[in-house]
């Protein structure tokens, strides 16, 4: 009787977790988000243009009526070291305009995830944005020693799932029944990259990044092909999108 099958041996990762320090990049910073400092540019920067509140739609709170109110959340994600929130910093405005986190954080098995991300409609669809989740991909590999890093997201959200592909992440399936999220059933998307696919991703990312890749207004001249680079073919599931 032959032995069972098993995995390969692993040495033990070097995970780590993020200290919080700045990530620093061409056109964005990420900052740890502070309610002092970056409060009121993060609470005016989702004022304007977007008056139904969409990009709190599949966000577990939010939206918020009252500056009040949201910067007594924020204080709180200050406070947190899992998530271990980020403040978006655009370079050419100095005024915070979005977040992201680092999440689920299993240093042990090298696994960290990238979540918690909504962006204002001025930071939506600009390279900054894009940077910004690029520093915290190739921190995750390049500084935490990362073997896995993770994206989810609930299946209806298409722009998420679309967003997951375009930067290199790989859909690994559908959990159905996932979570109730403001009382309503989620379904959750899983995407991640593995540290075996993060070389030639990043080399696409640095390509993307390059200043000469955009005009004068910020335009891009090519579109980031960090998907192809990795050799992943977008997959897609019975669920919509």
């Amino acid at each position: 009787m032959s032995a069972p099958e098993v995995g390969p041996p692993v040495a033990p990762p070097s995970g780590r977790k993020p200290d919080g320090g700045v990530l620093a990049g061409r056109y964005v910073d990420l900052e740890h988000v502070d309610a002092e400092r970056h409060g009121v540019d993060l609470w005016d920067s989702f004022q304007t243009g977007d008056p139904q509140g969409r990009i709190w739609t599949y966000m577990g709170y939010g939206p918020f009526s009252e500056k009040a109110g949201f910067l007594a959340w924020l204080k709180e994600r200050q406070a947190s070291a899992d998530p271990l929130f980020y403040a978006l910093v655009p370079h050419a405005t100095a005024k915070a305009s979005g977040m992201a986190s680092f999440m689920r954080m299993v240093p042990e098995y090298g696994v960290i995830e990238i979540g918690h991300i909504w962006l204002s409609p001025g930071l939506q669809d600009s390279r900054e944005a894009t940077e910004a989740l690029y520093l915290m991909m190739r921190h995750a590999f390049a500084a935490l020693g990362s073997r896995r890093l993770e994206w989810k997201c609930d299946a209806l959200n298409l722009p998420s799932r679309r967003a997951a592909a375009r930067l290199g992440f790989t859909f690994e399936g559908v959990f159905r029944q996932h979570m109730i999220v403001k009382g309503r059933n989620r379904d959750t998307a899983w995407f991640a990259i593995i540290d075996k696919d993060w070389p030639a991703i990043d080399q696409a990312f640095q390509r993307w990044l390059a200043p000469d890749n955009f005009d004068d207004a910020g335009r891009q001249r090519r579109a980031l092909q960090a998907a192809e680079a990795g050799g992943i073919t977008p997959a897609t599931s019975s669920r919509p999108g």
